[in-house]
């Protein structure tokens, strides 16, 4: 199964592009990281070279901007790309007091945004940054003219601490054993975080080539001399189990309906984290969606397939407004 409609088993398919693509190179390093200011706030971002409009990358939770390298590559000829670190995430430091709930990470980046004054862009979220782009697309929808949400991160209440890579994960959220926890996960050492979120994110980590399992470990170490990146992870991970403890009303599930610009919405068969039950319920909710649900892949399908990805989404660019 590789592409379907809005049921699993539906006849209707996902128009896959056949542009010309670069080859994918596996080993390419992150794209160029900068630290920008606009909007009265400060991030590190990663650009892609290409055209307008501007194709906008926001990452998961532990994630960073160069969760994106591959899948902006294979873009790049059709849109340059500005892939964000979160406040509290990859090299973006937060200010004081941040709160890392999904309300204060959207109001960082409308205020970015809008400070780029990018016109209307291509909105790309995964897990917590697809949370983060939905709600962004409800508030904003003149600014965004495509959506593409990987694995989002919609309420997903159920058991499923035996899938987590670490089951102290839930303490984070206890007044006392938090910060214990948080404590104890900030000690791992870097080659250990890294593997614990590639077991994780991938359905398959042997697939993962060398050079990218160096670049997560390098990452890991980066993050683990950062003074906020514990509180950040941790906080963050409490902010988004919040929001889905909110009411029917104000729940993503609400959301999905109010986003009106084409969509795809892009789901691992092997997705540990949210399971891909979740994937028919949010695109037929979506009033113009279709839904991409890949075999042998996990939560970060744009990594783990980034060239299926690509053409999905060049699809959508494609198709306008007979999406």
């Amino acid at each position: 199964m590789v592409s379907t409609g809005v049921g699993l088993s539906s006849l209707t398919r996902v128009p896959l592009s056949d542009a010309a693509l670069p080859e994918l190179d596996p080993v390419a390093p992150a794209w160029p990281g900068e630290q920008v200011t606009a909007g009265g706030v400060t991030l590190h971002v990663r650009r892609t070279p290409g055209p307008s409009p501007t194709a906008v990358y926001v990452h998961g939770l532990g994630g960073s901007a160069t969760n994106w390298t591959d899948l902006a590559g294979q873009l790049s000829g059709h849109a340059g790309g500005i892939a964000v670190d979160l406040p509290g995430f990859g090299r973006s430091e937060p200010i004081a007091g941040f709160t890392y709930s999904l309300e204060a990470q959207l109001d960082v980046l409308e205020r970015f945004l809008r400070g780029l004054d990018l016109g209307p862009v291509h909105l790309f979220g995964n897990s917590m940054g697809g949370a983060i782009s939905m709600l962004y697309a409800a508030r904003y929808p003149e600014r965004v003219r495509t959506l593409t949400l990987i694995s989002p991160a919609v309420p997903d209440l159920r058991p499923r601490l035996n899938r987590l890579s670490d089951p102290r994960l839930p303490l984070l959220m206890l007044p006392v054993l938090g910060p214990r926890v948080r404590r104890a996960l900030a000690a791992m050492p870097p080659r250990e975080r890294a593997m614990q979120l590639v077991r994780l994110c991938f359905a398959d980590p042997s697939r993962i080539p060398d050079a990218r399992l160096a670049e997560a470990e390098s990452e890991a170490a980066e993050r683990a001399a950062m003074r906020w990146a514990a509180t950040a992870l941790s906080l963050s991970a409490v902010g988004l189990f919040r929001a889905w403890l909110v009411p029917k009303t104000k729940s993503m599930w609400a959301v999905a309906p109010k986003l009106t610009m084409p969509t795809l919405v892009v789901w691992g068969t092997e997705d540990k984290l949210v399971t891909v039950r979740k994937a028919p319920r949010l695109a037929s909710l979506l009033p113009h969606a279709r839904l991409l649900v890949l075999p042998r892949t996990g939560h970060v399908a744009q990594m783990e397939r980034p060239v299926t990805v690509a053409r999905a989404v060049l699809g959508m660019w494609e198709a306008g407004d007979t999406w």
